[in-house]
């Protein structure tokens, strides 16, 4: 039975951890472990998340010396699990009932990573509505950046696919998500599972909504997507060089998006 490896990266997050961690504790696929790295939490968390799991031979929880960051912390994780398959999930989300068995059910020999819709909740985990961009991504092609965010939560990977890769970017403060997507994209095949199987949680503290963060977030993805274009040699995109776009997700959001209308308008 393949055991499957839940990576959590936290950092001062306990309340909205407890509902992570019954969502977890209810999967119908039982052969798995937490891995669940703390990044030295100001706010007693660390101590309540021990007390919280320590009958349960299943969690190992660790912590960093010193605040380290989130590619640190997450990186970590992976480092740490022992399991064929990884998938992360952030502290403040939850798991839908059966996602570990429909994503390992959904692992073949042809495939390196699933990934599935998931579902957009308010600061209470009640859903609002499906993310609308999650969607099945060509596989091998080299200027796919995930710029629309088509691959997303819930994303799951075989270990020996991450070992591939030269790993998380300990450096990223944010879009580690993206730079461990676009690397694992480069060693093997990737597959949709058109169902949502994850619950995130829109709050004021989340990376993505907290205004403090973005100008840090859209530096961190124009790195990414530098890396990523360096892997794979590409010097210039839509006829402009690299080196002279200012902010590249933008740019290739524009234009992307403005080929894909041109090619639907082709097929109506």
């Amino acid at each position: 039975m393949v055991k499957f490896s839940i990576l959590i990266a936290h950092y001062n997050n306990y309340n909205y951890f407890i509902e992570c961690y019954k969502s977890i504790l209810n999967q119908t696929y039982q052969n798995f472990e937490i891995i669940l790295v703390d990044d030295c939490s100001t706010d007693n968390s660390y101590q309540k998340i021990v007390e919280l799991t320590k009958d349960n031979a299943n969690v190992k929880v660790f912590r960093n010396e010193e605040n380290r960051g989130v590619g640190y912390t997450k990186r970590k994780c992976v480092e740490m699990a022992s399991g064929e398959i990884c998938g992360f999930v952030d502290p403040d989300d939850a798991l839908v009932e059966n996602a570990l068995q429909i994503s390992i059910e959904n692992h073949t020999q042809d495939n390196i990573v699933t990934y599935s819709q998931f579902y957009l909740c308010d600061h209470q985990l009640k859903p609002i509505k499906i993310f609308q961009h999650s969607r099945a991504v060509k596989n091998g092609k080299k200027d796919f950046f995930n710029v629309f965010l088509e691959a997303n939560h819930f994303f799951t990977f075989k270990k020996e696919a991450y070992d591939k890769t030269v790993g998380i970017n300990i450096e990223l403060s944010s879009a580690v998500d993206q730079d461990l997507y676009l690397k694992l994209y480069e060693v093997g095949r990737f597959n949709f599972i058109n169902i949502p199987l994850y619950y995130y949680r829109l709050h004021d503290k989340g990376v993505s909504q907290e205004s403090s963060k973005k100008g840090k977030l859209n530096q961190n993805w124009q790195r990414v997507i530098l890396d990523t274009a360096k892997r794979r040699n590409i010097k210039s995109l839509f006829g402009k060089s690299i080196n002279e776009i200012d902010n590249l997700p933008e740019f290739i959001l524009k234009n992307q998006n403005t080929l894909f209308k041109r090619i639907l308008r082709k097929f109506n």
